[in-house]
C-alpha cells in the first residue's frame, strides 16, 4: 500500500489540476477509486481493511504535511487540502479504529481551517445548505450519513482528549466555533435551528451551554424565541429547551448589574427569580420550565448530582461512554446520559 501511494502522489496526483477536487463529485469519484484500492490491497497483502485504510490516511497526511512544509508551513489549499477530506471520508467509510490516526487527521484539518464546520454543518442543516452558507458541499451522501459521521469524529476526538486553542481560549472538538455561522458554537447553532436530534447528540458528548461573544446563554435564547409564539410553542423548540435544562444545574439568566444594585436585592439569586417571573411568566405558567430551575424552589438533589457527575466525566473525557462503566443501575445510567428526566 505504501509503495502504491508514493507512486500515486508522485506520478498521478502531482499532475492533476490544482482545482480538480473542488467539485464534490470529483472527490467522490476519488473516494470510490481509493475504496476499491483499499479493498484489493487488503486482500493482496492479507491485511484487514481497517489496517489498509489506516495506511492510506497516514500516507495522505504525510503528503499533505510535506507539501505544506515546502510552502513555509502554509497549506497550499486546492487539491492538497481537499486530500484531507478524501482521507476523512475514507476513515468514516471504513470505520477506522486507530484513534491516533483519526486524531492526527482532525489536528491537521484544524491547523489549516481553524474550524470543523465541514463535519458539523451537514449534520445540522443537511447536505445542501452548507453550499449557500460556506460555498462547499458536504462530502457525505445525505443528512443521515452526516449525523453518523459527526458521531464517529466526536467519539475519536473524545477518546484522543483533543483540545484546540484559539485567541487564548481552549476548546474541545465539540465546541470549536463555526466560521460560517459567525463563530457561534455548534450547540448554539443547533438551538437556533431547533434541531433537537443533534442537540441531544452534542449534549450527551458534553457540549458546553454557556454565554459567548455571540449572544447570551443559549437556554435564555430559547426562552426569548418561545415568547414570540404567543403560547403556541413549536414542538422542536420545546424539546430543545427540555433537553438543555437536563444539562445545566439551573437557568443562568442575563443579570443587569446596575439594576441589581438599584433594586437593592440581596443577591444575584433573587434577581434571577425576579426576571424569570417578569420576563418568562407565561412560559412558567405553561410548565415548560420546572420551578426548581429558575429559583422558585430548591433544585432537586438528584439533578444537581447528575450535573456534578457529568462535569467530572467531562473533565476526564469520559462523556458519554464512561457512564456505562459506572457501577450503578441502568436507570441511573440513562438519567446521567440525559436520556431520561
Amino acid at each position: 500500500m505504501d509503495a502504491f501511494m508514493d507512486y500515486y502522489f508522485e506520478e498521478v496526483f502531482c499532475d492533476m489540476d490544482r482545482d480538480s477536487l473542488n467539485e464534490r463529485f470529483k472527490r467522490r469519484e476519488l473516494v470510490e477509486y481509493f475504496n476499491s484500492v483499499i479493498s484489493r490491497c487488503a486482500k493482496g497483502e492479507n491485511k484487514s481493511d481497517n489496517a489498509t485504510c489506516k495506511n492510506f490516511v497516514i500516507s495522505a497526511l504525510r503528503y499533505h504535511k510535506n507539501c505544506k512544509s515546502s510552502n513555509g508551513d502554509i497549506c497550499l489549499m486546492g487539491k492538497y487540502h481537499n486530500l484531507l477530506y478524501i482521507a476523512m471520508k475514507l476513515a468514516f467509510d471504513w470505520s477506522l479504529q486507530d484513534n491516533g490516526v483519526v486524531a492526527a487527521l482532525l489536528d491537521e484539518m484544524y491547523a489549516c481551517e481553524g474550524t470543523f464546520e465541514r463535519i458539523f454543518l451537514g449534520a445540522i442543516f443537511g447536505t445542501s445548505a452548507p453550499y449557500f452558507l460556506a460555498g462547499w458541499k458536504s462530502d457525505f451522501m445525505d443528512r443521515e450519513e452526516n449525523v453518523h459521521a459527526l458521531v464517529f469524529f466526536l467519539d475519536h476526538a473524545t477518546n484522543a482528549n483533543l483540545e484546540f486553542t484559539e485567541g487564548g481560549k481552549v476548546y474541545r472538538f465539540i465546541d470549536v466555533p463555526l466560521e460560517s455561522c459567525g463563530k457561534a458554537s455548534p450547540v448554539r447553532v443547533v438551538i437556533q435551528m431547533g434541531v433537537s436530534e443533534i442537540l441531544m447528540i452534542l449534549l450527551r458528548f458534553g457540549a458546553r451551554i454557556a454565554s459567548d461573544h455571540v449572544s447570551t446563554d443559549p437556554v435564555e435564547s430559547i426562552l426569548d424565541r418561545l415568547k414570540e409564539y404567543n403560547r403556541k410553542y413549536p414542538y422542536e423548540l420545546v424539546t430543545c429547551l427540555k433537553l438543555a435544562l437536563r444539562a445545566v444545574p439551573t437557568l443562568n439568566l442575563t443579570v443587569d448589574k446596575a439594576a441589581l444594585k438599584h433594586l437593592e436585592l440581596p443577591d444575584d439569586y433573587n434577581y434571577q427569580r425576579k426576571i424569570a417571573l417578569e420576563k418568562y411568566g407565561e412560559i412558567l405558567e405553561d410548565h415548560l420550565i420546572p420551578s426548581s430551575r429558575c429559583g422558585l424552589r430548591p433544585v432537586e438533589l438528584k439533578h444537581l448530582c447528575r450535573c456534578l457527575i457529568r462535569q467530572q466525566l467531562w473533565s476526564n473525557f469520559e462523556l458519554p461512554f464512561g457512564i456505562q462503566k459506572l457501577p450503578i443501575p441502568s436507570t441511573l445510567k440513562k438519567y446521567l446520559d440525559l436520556l431520561d428526566d
